[in-house]
């Protein structure tokens, strides 16, 4: 059997966490610590996929990325240092 990866992004909550797919909008997953949410995305998302083939849509491809983007905590280096400079 092969597989599809896709990138879910999970964001945490007030009570816990969320996620969802970029790339196959609507499909959603909750759940109260990070591992649940990660293996409440793998069953929403298996659900979500095979129920677009039993109605004969299109299964997206996965294109989305994510990326951890380190930016400084003071205006040193910034690369914002004249914003609003008219």
């Amino acid at each position: 059997m092969s597989t599809l990866t896709y990138t879910a992004i999970i964001e945490p909550t007030g009570t816990g966490f969320s996620a969802y797919v970029p790339d196959v909008p609507g499909c959603i997953a909750t759940g109260s610590s990070y591992e649940e949410t990660v293996q409440q995305m793998q069953e929403a998302l298996a659900c979500h996929l095979e129920w677009m083939r039993e109605d004969g849509d299109d299964i997206p491809e996965p294109t989305s990325t994510a990326a951890a983007v380190d930016v400084p905590t003071d205006a040193t280096g910034s690369p914002c240092w004249n914003h609003g400079d008219s």
